[in-house]
């Protein structure tokens, strides 16, 4: 692999922030602070990151890699960017980007089918092994209240940065960029395409729900509740405007799936709410 230059010198988690006239950031690296071993291991991670990322899509300069690393927790500390308006935009990204592999890889495939891929090949999981494969969470940067040891392999944080990750490159090499970087995350799943072809717990409640005659189920927010760098969410699937279950997880998208988990053990075959909901709507 080639030697990258000091522009790729990864930012660490200690650096003091200020911002410049043009919108970016410059870093101060405050010694005192900083746990050098720990600096320079994230640093070393980032240049080997780098370089994958730009076997993957091509040289060049990617100016929010270092942000798409950046957890709200260290943003928080030093008033910068963190990866979350990069990993809503990743999240689209990556949804076309699988999408069109699908359809191209099997031209005969229904709706229902390709949806029930897709979300096997885009979840937290699938992201996170890839995640893990090229040693992400060792990239990132923590604030000081963070646990370290245990925020660095979590599913949800290392699947948001991979999101955020493939933003950085889309705005950058845009859409070919994208595709290049998504086929090398998905690639070992694709080649079981086959097996993919499962339904996950939304799925499956929405076709259930309508096939019942009601319409699609929706999810709300009940709650967070945890730390900042840990929260917890709480969201309600909602049927013919009745919450008929409740799931919790480390990220929206987690405590739907489980919410969706739990209103298919409760939904009965004629499409009405089970009864162990509606003895607890009598005893609310």
């Amino acid at each position: 692999m080639r030697q990258h230059t000091a522009r790729s010198r990864a930012r660490r988690p200690n650096d003091d922030i200020s911002r410049l006239g043009n919108g970016g950031y410059v870093w101060h690296v405050d010694r005192r602070m900083s746990n050098h071993d720990d600096d320079e291991a994230m640093a070393d991670a980032r240049e080997r990151l780098l370089q994958i990322v730009e076997a993957l899509v091509g040289p060049g300069p990617l100016p929010r890699f270092e942000e798409a690393l950046t957890h709200p927790s260290f943003a928080n500390e030093v008033d910068a960017p963190d990866n979350q308006r990069l990993e809503f935009l990743g999240d689209a990204v990556l949804g076309l980007c699988v999408a069109e592999s699908l359809v191209r890889m099997d031209p005969l495939a229904d709706e229902g089918k390709l949806t029930r891929m897709r979300a096997a090949l885009v979840n937290s999981q699938a992201l996170a092994a890839w995640a893990r494969s090229v040693d992400l969470g060792q990239c990132m940067a923590f604030g000081r209240g963070a646990n370290l040891s245990s925020e660095r392999q979590r599913t949800n944080v290392l699947a948001d940065a991979t999101e955020a990750l493939v933003a950085a490159v889309y705005e950058e090499r845009g859409l070919g960029g994208a595709r290049s970087l998504v086929a090398d995350m998905v690639r070992e799943s694709l080649a079981q395409i086959e097996r993919l072809d499962v339904r996950d717990p939304k799925s499956e409640l929405q076709e259930r729900v309508q096939a019942a005659g009601h319409p699609a189920p929706t999810y709300r927010l009940v709650e967070t509740r945890g730390l900042p760098h840990d929260p917890r969410f709480v969201v309600d699937v909602i049927v013919a405007d009745a919450a008929i279950a409740r799931g919790e997880g480390s990220s929206k998208r987690v405590a739907e799936r489980a919410a969706a988990t739990a209103a298919l053990a409760a939904w009965t075959p004629d499409g009405e709410r089970a009864a162990v909901f509606n003895s607890a709507e009598r005893s609310s």
